[in-house]
């Protein structure tokens, strides 16, 4: 039998400020002799795992949520599990098809994947899903109450807290609906569950906002693609930033739009590209207009893996305007291509940019202004932030957050299958 470790062995790099100048250096956060993930997966004992999650990676509206989700089950799939993952219906996919070696069934609405998804679970080998020994349940926003339906061994991935999201999303009632549902009226079912964040800032937000027993919510940080790396394509000839994500009111693309009008009055050749598409793009291509900026910016919809790999590795910097993030996937991938960030001082983005370090964090949208007019302008200044991002965001594994990510599932299946406990 396997030695499982309670914790991952980590090392990542920390910068310490002292007399007015950054040194860098390797701490070790805990010393482990680390399994393997497929020796984990041996050691829990389960074979079939099923995760509910909102949206799968082929839908159109998906982010670094559904991102984050298909590497974990494309992770456990190779490691020896038989994953299903539940979402709605995304139009223009297959109903009930196959990614990455895992099964997707995607039915029913936005909201009506919810009821739909626990009464099949129920069902069990009856279902439509067939029989499962092990669960993840997503809860992005609105939870799928597993605690009160799921007797099997179960754990809880949640990306960030929702408070600040629910009024520039829905109307007045559902807002407050939404709001209640998250902070005051689910959690209650869920504190003797285990549940897996993406940062420590998300982390503190389940256990301040949510309520969780800290011994309960643990931090499994996400990845890095090998594919996201410096490359030969020469940084753009006139300053570029680029701001990458889905389209949505929370990410506040518009309010990109805004500092980097302010940022061409001591840079006029700035050039802004927004990757990435979404229901607010008409809005967007309006202020657009209404700016004149059409010659400036410019929105590129879906791009490819490799295009958003060279729109990086071109960019001066990457920046973003976001109040809510679990993590702040984008600016990792910038980074690790050697791209600082500027970005809105919140939780999330507290995690992905350390503040003078990889890049800046800004109080507000005057500040902002002010740091990305700073570091487009000081060439040294741009390659320190470089190369710290770049040596920052190597830290960070798939494998490494697939591992973190399983570990509360093998604990619990070995629990029920009679296995010692890990030390």
């Amino acid at each position: 039998m396997p030695v499982i470790p309670t914790r991952l062995h980590v090392a990542v790099i920390i910068f310490r400020h002292t007399d007015g100048g950054v040194h860098e250096g390797v701490f070790v956060l805990d010393e482990f002799e680390e399994g393997g993930l497929a020796e984990l997966v041996a050691w829990s004992g389960l074979r079939r795992v099923h995760m509910l999650a909102w949206r799968d990676l082929d839908d159109p509206e998906a982010g670094g949520s559904e991102l984050h989700a298909a590497m974990v089950a494309k992770l456990w799939t190779e490691a020896g599990l038989e994953v299903t993952m539940r979402t709605s219906f995304a139009q223009g996919r297959v109903r009930d098809g196959r990614r990455d070696g895992y099964r997707v069934v995607r039915r029913n609405g936005r909201y009506g994947v919810f009821p739909a998804s626990v009464l099949s679970e129920l069902a069990g080998s009856r279902g439509r899903l067939g029989r499962a020994d092990g669960l993840l349940e997503v809860w992005n926003g609105v939870p799928w109450l597993s605690p009160l339906w799921a007797r099997m061994p179960r754990a809880v991935m949640i990306h960030h807290v929702h408070q600040d999201m629910w009024d520039l999303v829905l109307r007045p009632g559902l807002a407050s609906f939404g709001k209640n549902l998250e902070a005051k009226w689910a959690p209650p079912a869920y504190r003797r569950t285990d549940i897996v964040t993406p940062s420590p800032s998300t982390r503190d937000e389940v256990v301040e906002i949510l309520g969780m027993k800290p011994e309960r919510v643990s931090v499994a940080s996400p990845g890095i693609d090998d594919r996201f790396h410096p490359g030969s394509e020469a940084l753009s000839p006139v300053p570029m930033i680029v701001a990458a994500g889905r389209l949505m009111p929370t990410k506040r693309f518009d309010e990109v739009i805004r500092i980097a009008a302010e940022v061409r009055l001591a840079h006029p050749d700035l050039q802004l590209v927004i990757v990435g598409q979404g229901y607010v793009r008409p809005e967007l291509e309006r202020l657009i207009a209404d700016l004149g900026a059409q010659d400036w910016v410019r929105l590129t919809g879906y791009v490819s893996d490799e295009e958003l790999v060279s729109y990086y590795r071109q960019a001066w910097l990457v920046v973003s305007a976001s109040i809510a993030e679990g993590w702040g996937m984008t600016l990792t991938e910038a980074a690790a291509c050697g791209t600082p960030a500027v970005v809105s001082r919140i939780n999330g983005h507290c995690d992905s940019v350390i503040d003078d370090v990889t890049g800046y964090l800004a109080d507000d949208s005057r500040e902002m202004v002010q740091r990305i007019t700073q570091v487009l302008g000081d060439a040294a200044l741009r390659t320190r932030l470089a190369e710290r991002a770049r040596k920052r965001a190597v830290q960070f594994t798939w494998e490494a957050c697939a591992y973190g990510t399983f570990l509360p599932l093998a604990r619990a299946g070995a629990e029920q299958n009679g296995q010692p406990a890990p030390r």
